[in-house]
């Protein structure tokens, strides 16, 4: 148990610098609410119209389709790892990193043929 009193240490003393710090700002910062400060906004844009309209399907599917494709090239970072690392085995783990760029490239046809990738 004591090989994770470090560990606690290190916890107790971000809790305590992150408290700090909020507090600090709290205390020091600048404090004139008005209308304009106080409204609601969105990425720095005041809202129009109502929040319960209807999105399209395709603001949906190209989420999906982007963090379908963002998510499958964090392999490409342990990959070249393990590429670089083991050097008797790198015809195996090319083929199988072509094999895995074949299967996204088949992916990202369909899609662009079906249309996904279109606005209208």
């Amino acid at each position: 148990m004591t090989a994770y009193i470090p560990v606690l240490i290190l916890m107790g003393l971000g809790a305590a610098v992150a408290a700090i710090v909020l507090l600090l700002t709290h205390l020091i910062g600048p404090k004139a609410p008005n209308k304009i400060k106080m409204g609601v906004y969105e990425c720095g844009v005041p809202p129009i119209g109502d929040a319960r309209r209807r999105f399209s399907v395709k603001f949906y599917l190209v989420a999906i389709l982007f963090l379908l494709f963002d998510v499958e090239t964090v392999f490409f970072f342990p990959w070249a790892v393990v590429y670089k690392k083991f050097l008797s085995v790198n015809a195996f783990i090319l083929a199988e990193m072509l094999v895995f760029l074949a299967i996204l490239l088949v992916g990202y046809v369909y899609i662009y043929r079906k249309g996904a990738l279109e606005w209208d």
